[in-house]
């Protein structure tokens, strides 16, 4: 008797939302600290997610975790997932490029993938490697190193994107059993109240010190949808792909989001798509295409 599991869309939906919303993120994120510090942005971002979350699941009466060790595991998955993963991105989004930051993010899916590997959660396979590879080599095409510039000016900023790749990647590679026992609601909604005890009072005080006398409606509506739009939308959906394929399947799709912002830049400000981009976009969708396909099942006899 063969046995094979029927393919299902619904976390490749999942995961192109997820880097459809995350790609907006450093472009807006650029417009917003230059007038609110990044530490207060942090925190307005996580405190209004978690409040999101709450919410939906108080009154979804689904507020407490299947057992007690489970909110220290949150705890911890917190720590990477959501405090030192925002500080860390937001703090060097302030001090280097976009484009820096795009194809730092490339480093993402390495990490997860050698996190569960040393976990014990995944194998070492050659089709991930080589997908991997070639994502990375998209990438690098469509967003071209020339354009980034890695100077002593922006050392400091690329150093913090570096290190908030290998927090996320420790997140993504270890959060899978926990929110496959709880869902995906649920486990955002604690990972980000845990996160906020930390992250809200020093976002507050931040603020405190900058003032907000100078920010414009525009710009708070603009930190509402990097809370909504850009957090809680795609950790919610990122969760629930978290539950349903492997984490480094999960991580790999973070290659798509420079392709996605190219697209969007395309349809809403008029750029013009090169060969350049056609070479990128193949080589991305191999890449994804070679690291999330499964192998195929050996038959097990009755």
């Amino acid at each position: 008797m063969e046995k094979s599991k029927s393919f299902s869309f619904k976390p490749v939906a999942a995961l192109l939302g997820v880097q459809a919303l995350f790609g907006s993120l450093p472009v807006i994120g650029k417009v917003v600290l230059a007038v609110i510090p990044p530490i207060a942005l942090v925190g307005f971002r996580v405190g209004i997610t978690a409040l999101i979350l709450f919410v939906v699941q108080a009154i979804r009466r689904r507020l407490w975790l299947t057992s007690r060790k489970d909110y220290l595991i949150m705890a911890g998955l917190s720590v990477f997932g959501v405090t030192l993963n925002q500080l860390l991105f937001i703090g060097g989004l302030s001090l280097t490029k976009a484009s820096n930051t795009s194809l730092l993010a490339a480093t993402i899916p390495v990490f997860t993938l050698l996190v569960s590997v040393i976990a014990g959660y995944e194998r070492l396979r050659t089709g991930k490697v080589l997908g991997m590879m070639l994502a990375i080599a998209g990438v690098v095409v469509l967003i071209d190193p020339r354009n980034a510039s890695f100077s002593s000016e922006t050392t400091l900023g690329d150093v913090l994107i570096v290190l908030n790749s290998l927090s996320y990647g420790v997140y993504v590679a270890l959060s899978k059993d926990v929110i496959t026992r709880n869902g995906a609601f649920r486990s955002m909604m604690w990972i980000f109240i845990f996160a906020g005890i930390v992250c809200v009072p020093l976002g507050g005080v931040s603020m405190y010190s900058a003032g907000i006398a100078g920010v414009s409606l525009t710009v708070w509506l603009l930190v509402l949808y990097i809370a909504v739009v850009a957090t809680a939308g795609p950790y919610l959906l990122n969760a629930y792909a978290i539950s349903k394929v492997p984490s480094s399947v999960v991580a790999v799709y973070i290659y798509l989001q420079p392709v996605i912002g190219f697209v969007l830049a395309v349809l809403f400000l008029r750029e013009s798509i090169g060969p350049a981009f056609i070479t990128a976009t193949l080589l991305v969708f191999a890449g994804v295409y070679l690291a999330s396909r499964k192998r195929n099942p050996q038959p097990v006899e009755a």
